[in-house]
């Protein structure tokens, strides 16, 4: 069977991280640029190989200042490390429409195995004929396993930023022709 090439479709998609602030509220950051590409045996994503990177400069939480912070040197440092990206290495499916997604994922010069969920939603076309596959990705990780070290305490004691990252996307794909 040959191999399908399918394109990430970044105006129909969305990724999203989630992290704790002041222990007791979450702050939701997502990247605005970002690309990505699966290639399948005909159309099932069984055991598909699947890239994607993000543009760390794209960060955007809806806070300008927050965000000039998370791309300086004390965080993600994006103009040494200008890319987020993973390849993966397994996509198993465990049930109906569920997966694993078992990888390598490179942040802040520094490549970590990570296996995230996803729910598949399956196929459609679209107006212009075009074959659409939907998925949503989920998954943590841990800051300081990427070199993200910056910590800070309140006066009262409170950590500002939690280390525990959780990961979302909610991501389409258009079959290659």
């Amino acid at each position: 069977m040959a191999a399908t090439q399918w394109a990430l479709d970044p105006t129909h998609s969305e990724v999203q991280f989630k992290v704790k602030h002041l222990v007791i509220s979450t702050v939701t950051g997502s990247f605005k640029q970002f690309s990505g590409e699966a290639i399948t045996e005909g159309d099932s994503f069984d055991n598909a190989q699947v890239k994607f990177t993000a543009q760390i400069d794209s960060i955007d939480t809806n806070q300008a200042q927050r965000d000039e912070h998370l791309k300086s040197a004390e965080f993600f440092d994006a103009a040494t490390y200008p890319e987020l990206s993973f390849v993966s290495t397994s996509f198993v499916k465990e049930s109906e429409g569920e997966y694993k997604l078992t990888g390598n994922l490179t942040l802040h010069g520094v490549t970590q195995p990570i296996t995230l969920d996803v729910e598949y939603g399956g196929q459609a076309g679209d107006f212009y004929g075009n074959q659409k596959a939907g998925f949503e990705v989920s998954g943590k990780l841990n800051r300081k396993d990427f070199g993200l070290t910056w910590s800070g305490i309140t006066e009262a004691g409170s950590i500002v930023v939690s280390d525990e990252v959780k990961l979302l996307a909610s991501l389409q794909f258009a079959k290659q022709a």
